[in-house]
C-alpha cells in the first residue's frame, strides 16, 4: 500500500483489506450465531456499504434476504444533515429480523432516523451492523450490536467509501494525509 492523490487530496494507507475481511468474517459468524433458525432481511445502506455487504453476504450461511436502500435528504450548497426519506425499502418487514448494513456510523443521526422510520412497519427486531464505528463522533445513544472496527474521527476512503465519489473500489482504506 502506498500514498495516493483522489483530487486534490492525499490519502496514506490505513486498514489492509486482509485485515478488512478478517474484520468482516467475524461479524459475519456473530450474525450467523446470534440468528441462527431465524431468516433476517439484510437493509444495506448505498451507496458506501455495498463492497461491506457483499463480502459480509458471502460469509452468511443463513437463510436470509437482502434489499437495499438509499437515505434522502434536502440539499442546497450543503448537506442538511436531515434524512428525509429511506428509498428502495419495497418489502414487507413486520414481523422480520432487520440487520441494517452500514458502511460508517459517525454521529449516528441518520442511523437513529432510520431506525425510527423502520419502527413504524413493526419488524421483530431492528439490529445494525457497521463496518466502522467512529465512536468520539457519536452524537445519539445506538445500540450497536455488529461493530468490524471502531475507528478515530479521521476522514478515509475505500473498500466501498468515497472522497466526492471517487475511491470507492480501492480494497484497502486510506486517511487523509494532514499537511
Amino acid at each position: 500500500m502506498e500514498t495516493i492523490r483522489i483530487h486534490d487530496k492525499e490519502f496514506v494507507p490505513s486498514i489492509p483489506a486482509e485485515d478488512i475481511l478478517l474484520q468482516v468474517r467475524r461479524v459475519a459468524k456473530e450474525i450467523n450465531r446470534d440468528y441462527e433458525g431465524q431468516e433476517p432481511l439484510f437493509l444495506v445502506v448505498l451507496n458506501g456499504s455495498f463492497i461491506f455487504a457483499a463480502d459480509l453476504m458471502r460469509e452468511i450461511t443463513l437463510a436470509a434476504d437482502v434489499s437495499f436502500v438509499k437515505l434522502a435528504s434536502y440539499q442546497g450548497t450543503a448537506s442538511s444533515g436531515t434524512v428525509r426519506e429511506v428509498i428502495g425499502l419495497n418489502t414487507d418487514i413486520t414481523g422480520r429480523p432487520i440487520i441494517i448494513v452500514e458502511d460508517i456510523v459517525e454521529s449516528g443521526l441518520t442511523m437513529a432516523h432510520m431506525i425510527a422510520t423502520l419502527k413504524r412497519q413493526n419488524p421483530k427486531s431492528i439490529d445494525i451492523c457497521t463496518l466502522l464505528l467512529k465512536p468520539e463522533k457519536l452524537e445519539v445513544q445506538l445500540d450497536i450490536k455488529y461493530v468490524a472496527m471502531e475507528i478515530p474521527n479521521d476522514f478515509i476512503v475505500g473498500y466501498g467509501l468515497d472522497y466526492n465519489e471517487h475511491g470507492r473500489n480501492l480494497k484497502d482504506i486510506y486517511t487523509i494525509k494532514e499537511n
